[in-house]
């Protein structure tokens, strides 16, 4: 299944500023793996994500989806490949209702009508947002434009997700069933996020940047319980793994998830 594998070769890009903002970026991800980007805000996790899907092309270096370098003339395929879900739903929620912009992928797929139907009502149904089909998007609370971003998504089944801080402004029950839904998710998956618990409950591996490159890759609960390297990289320990802040006692191994 080379389709879900993403290889990024010394990939570096400038913005029209001057500013780089990624340095020699490489890693490689293979089928079904869930992977952690994590980094201080300016590391360059959003800017490294937009150029899994050809929102953004390199500078410099290589973007792979399977066989297939992400380049202007492969951007279509490489959409039907690569689902993004951006660190804002606004900027994927454009028609008058929700059911129209979870339509709008298969619609442009050229699906049947009755395999476009079948692809919403299952995406809705998947991120528990049925109920908000008839609602127009700017009527919606943070956490149901989330789930319905994440919808517009899931109806094009991608092999491969993409995630940008997609916990951020949600209450803890929505934060909990979005941890849920991502976790069956069978596939690639690809989450950028500042939420380090979340990151350690979703991801075995993790990608640490720091000034636009990679400083560590591997097992996500040895990186996210290394205060060196997190205070070097502008992070801190996750809730998860740091010290009772009324008794002082540490985390027992129990609770530090083994993954």
């Amino acid at each position: 299944m080379s389709h879900h594998i993403v290889e990024v070769k010394n990939l570096e890009y400038c913005y029209a500023d001057g500013t780089t903002a990624l340095r020699g970026v490489s890693f490689r991800i293979e089928h079904g793996e869930s992977v952690g980007v994590v980094g201080e805000n300016g590391a360059g996790k959003s800017t490294l994500l937009l150029h899994l899907n050809g929102c953004l092309l390199a500078t410099k270096g290589e973007v792979r989806v399977g066989d297939i370098p992400v380049m202007r003339e492969t951007l279509r395929q490489i959409r039907r490949s690569v689902g993004t879900v951006f660190q804002d739903p606004n900027d994927q929620l454009f028609m008058p209702t929700v059911g129209e912009d979870v339509a709008f992928g298969p619609l442009n797929m050229h699906l049947s009508p009755d395999g476009v139907e079948s692809r919403v009502h299952g995406a809705l149904d998947t991120v528990n947002a049925l109920h908000l089909r008839s609602r127009p998007p700017h009527r919606l609370s943070g956490g149901e434009k989330r789930a319905v971003a994440i919808a517009t998504v899931l109806s094009m089944s991608p092999d491969i997700l993409v995630l940008d801080e997609p916990s951020a402004g949600l209450d803890p029950q929505a934060r909990r069933r979005l941890i849920s839904l991502l976790s069956g998710f069978k596939h690639t998956k690809i989450v950028a996020s500042h939420d380090l618990d979340m990151i350690l409950d979703l991801c075995r591996r993790t990608i640490v940047m720091h000034q636009g490159a990679v400083v560590a890759d591997g097992p996500t609960a040895a990186l996210l319980s290394d205060r060196n390297l997190l205070a070097k990289s502008g992070l801190e320990l996750p809730l998860g793994v740091q010290n009772c802040p009324v008794c002082g006692a540490s985390p027992s191994a129990s609770a530090i998830p083994q993954i």
